[in-house]
């Protein structure tokens, strides 16, 4: 087993050591986790939400037809301003 050892900041932030960050495959802003069970202290990486729910939501058409889903937003846009007028 290695041993790493880090100081803590006046604010009370710690750096990860780089082999640790490599070990956990820790990339700059990535999130962790502190678990705490029976007083050891667990850091997991903790996976990114939009990637939790890439695919959770399915186009209508595929591919999507983006110029028609703009047509039909404007042409619902402008019934509305013409609805307010008359």
């Amino acid at each position: 087993m290695e041993d790493f050892e880090t100081e803590v900041s006046e604010t009370g932030q710690i750096t990860i050591p780089q082999e640790i960050r490599d070990i956990m495959g820790l990339q700059p802003h990535d999130t962790v986790r502190f678990e705490i069970d029976d007083g050891t202290v667990i850091i997991r990486r903790v996976s990114s939400k939009l990637m939790h729910g890439y695919g959770a939501i399915r186009a209508r058409n595929y591919p999507e037809d983006y110029q028609e889903l703009r047509k039909a937003f404007e042409e619902g846009i402008a019934g509305e301003a013409d609805s307010e007028y008359h």
